[in-house]
């Protein structure tokens, strides 16, 4: 069942958009492999994505559920940017930069067009730019394949981040710990030494 998940996931776009109810295009792969998803709803993929899917399961093919968009990325007003970074953690494929309370910008040439950071912008400065491009088969498949190459390392980098974080809480927590320990312990001599004087 892996290897039919790994084909399916190497036809899809990987724009981790989310459009198919799924949280990034390796589960909804798995979805369609164990018959838990349909074919059609990877808007962003369209026809061509369709046709590829139903000739290598062997399903038929079915309407899309909706219509993917002209290919388009990203672009941050940034004299309107506050600098909240909502849009940098929601990026999928870490194509925004920028830091706290600092303008943010959108790298274009790894922007996916997935749409996931407009909804968290509480300033509403970020619009999606048709690109124009109609890019053949193999242009999609090089995108695709950065693409998934960016989100997996997004995933390492935030795995990390949470192990770090972990770290430094037990880190703080023994410390708290050991203060505290220090303190009893403190106490307790104090009480002695003032047993000891009242004798």
């Amino acid at each position: 069942m892996d290897s039919i998940a790994d084909r399916i996931d190497a036809i899809l776009p990987q724009t981790q958009c989310r459009q198919c109810g799924y949280s990034g295009c390796r589960p909804y792969a798995e979805a369609v492999a164990t018959g838990h998803a349909d074919l059609n709803r990877c808007p962003p993929g369209g026809l061509e994505t369709l046709r590829a899917l139903s000739e290598l399961t062997g399903l038929p093919m079915k309407p899309l559920e909706s219509i993917g968009k002209p290919p388009a990325v990203a672009r941050i007003d940034e004299a309107v940017c506050i600098g909240c970074t909502l849009c940098i953690q929601a990026c999928p494929v870490d194509a925004i930069v920028g830091a706290v309370n600092l303008m943010h910008t959108v790298i274009a040439a790894e922007c996916s067009g997935c749409e996931l950071c407009l909804p968290p912008c509480p300033v509403d400065c970020i619009a999606m730019i048709e690109t124009g491009e109609a890019a053949t088969h193999d242009d999609r498949l090089k995108r695709a394949t950065r693409y998934k190459r960016r989100y997996a390392a997004r995933g390492a980098r935030l795995a990390r981040d949470h192990l770090e974080r972990v770290a430094a809480s037990r880190a703080k927590a023994d410390q708290r710990r050991k203060r505290a320990t220090i303190t009893r312990v403190m106490e307790r001599a104090r009480a002695r030494l003032r047993g000891a004087g009242t004798k």
